[in-house]
């Protein structure tokens, strides 16, 4: 617990001294040398751009003047991991923190749509479409909305929920619904496209759901349960999800894997109906999950197929999506602990307190990126530390 405890503080620390911002694997299009040249309007170069940034073993953020950045997906998350301290200690410096980032974060929120919604700092470039810095993303509100749902169960303040059930609005008349039928729907992963992502839109679900649950309506709830049935149909005969529908999007990955358990068994609990039908699917996916994503040490792989590169990213995921699952999978727990540890052993910065972005066959890549691997780590540790306390 101590051991946990420090690595929490000492990492929290670090983040609340730089102001919560700073970079991220996908921001290589915020490069204002980039910005400066023709090939930003290049759907080619864009995306070679992005995978450049993503990919270097050094960061190239200084040479190419990206700036650090507040991300509200970030802000989210790092609201969570106070939310979560708040429950396990009741400390009124818990509080203090986790209102200020939810202020910040409502702050954030997007106008000129029909309800709430939040978006990336950077412009995103992928094989699918191209989404603008500032375009309203259902994974950021998603995450953003799971933090006022908590924050209003913990602090009994109905701005919370009111935010959060606007969001609700921006999910259901902003997202198109690119496959519909009478029991299932697919929402988009933003208004300009019509992908079929499945982690996407198992978050739109769960945060209908979740909103659902607090406010009685039965129309959130039934609307989310037709999101899961969309999912739940589509996965493998061995347990697993692609991570969408499209040809070129079949890869399973430990991270996207980790997001879907963890929307299914939030929905789950929101929703006796949803319990019901949707438990089996959550059993077989959590077994592929647990004996394809995880080395016996805690080593968390990349693909089920394939260990690198190990990514913080997916540690921290893996660790929240274990502390969800912790009452249908007997060990769940114990591989948390292993995961945690390894990650403590191998992607931390010992003298500082931050965790590293990836380690590869034949090195490691240091860039301590703020959303995808502090938040994620701030969380995971919180969370677990959380659970603890309850034992």
């Amino acid at each position: 617990m101590n051991e946990l405890e420090q690595a929490y503080e000492t990492l929290a620390a670090w983040c609340r001294a730089r102001g919560w911002a700073g970079h991220d694997p996908f921001d290589g299009l915020n490069s204002r040398l980039f910005q400066a040249t023709p090939l930003r309007h290049s759907r080619v170069a864009r995306l070679a751009w992005t995978q450049a940034f993503k990919r270097a073993p050094v960061s190239l953020r200084t040479p190419a003047r990206v700036p650090a950045g507040r991300n509200a997906k970030g802000t989210a998350l790092f609201a969570l991991a106070a939310l979560s301290r708040f429950r396990a200690t009741g400390a009124g410096e818990a509080e203090r923190e986790a209102r200020e980032l939810l202020d910040e974060l409502l702050a954030a929120r997007l106008e000129g749509r029909s309800g709430a919604a939040w978006g990336y700092n950077f412009d995103w470039q992928g094989r699918a479409f191209f989404a603008p810095q500032g375009t309203p993303t259902i994974v950021p509100t998603a995450f953003a909305a799971r933090a006022l749902v908590e924050a209003s169960r913990a602090f009994g303040d109905a701005q919370y929920l009111r935010a959060a059930r606007s969001a609700c609005e921006f999910i259901l008349r902003d997202l198109r619904r690119s496959a519909e039928a009478a029991d299932e729907i697919c929402f988009s992963y933003t208004p300009l496209d019509e992908t079929r992502v499945f982690n996407a839109s198992l978050l739109a679900g769960e945060t209908l759901a979740s909103v659902g649950a607090e406010t009685l309506e039965e129309e959130l709830l039934e609307t989310a349960e037709r999101a899961a049935r969309y999912v739940v149909r589509r996965q493998r005969a061995d347990g697993s999800w692609a991570y969408g529908a499209a040809g070129f999007q079949g890869w399973a990955d430990n991270f996207h894997t980790a997001f879907i358990l963890t929307s299914l068994a939030r929905m789950m609990d929101a929703s006796d109906a949803a319990r019901a039908e949707f438990a089996e699917s959550l059993r077989r996916g959590s077994e592929f999950w647990r004996g394809n994503f995880f080395l016996a040490d805690g080593w968390p792989k990349y693909y089920h197929d394939n260990p690198y590169p190990a990514d913080a990213h997916a540690s921290g995921a893996a660790v929240v999506a274990l502390v969800e699952l912790k009452d249908s999978m007997p060990d769940a727990l114990a591989l948390a602990d292993r995961i945690v540890r390894w990650t403590l052993e191998n992607l931390r910065d010992p003298r500082r307190g931050f965790f590293y972005y990836q380690r590869r066959r034949f090195y490691t890549i240091r860039t301590p990126y703020m959303r995808w691997t502090q938040a994620w780590m701030m969380y995971a540790l919180a969370r677990r530390l959380e659970v603890r306390s309850e034992q």
